[in-house]
């Protein structure tokens, strides 16, 4: 895996933020500690790993980032159901 698309949520499941990382475990780590206290994920509470998706090269996970960007919330909220539909967090399933 060269590129990773993920979603963060909020504990309220009412923020969600797109983003994409070559290391998702590391990315994540970032996310919970607010490494970037000024970020939106840091102000709005937003480190709960409700979906990612793999990508065989950088390019075509910031491509996918960006269509993602630009859906509706409902989209969004449909893409994450498809796949995890009680909004668990993600993140101590990951693999190093």
């Amino acid at each position: 895996m060269d590129g990773c698309v993920y979603i963060l949520s909020n504990a309220a499941n009412t923020t969600v933020y797109t983003g994409v990382t070559s290391d998702l475990i590391h990315r994540m780590e970032e996310h919970k500690l607010h490494k970037y206290p000024t970020s939106f994920t840091a102000r709005y509470h937003v480190t709960k790993l409700v979906y990612y998706e793999l990508h065989d090269d950088i390019r075509s996970a910031i491509a996918r980032e960006k269509q993602i960007k630009s859906w509706n919330r409902k989209r969004k909220n449909d893409l994450i159901n498809s796949l995890n539909p009680e909004w668990k967090d993600l993140t101590p399933y990951l693999e190093n």
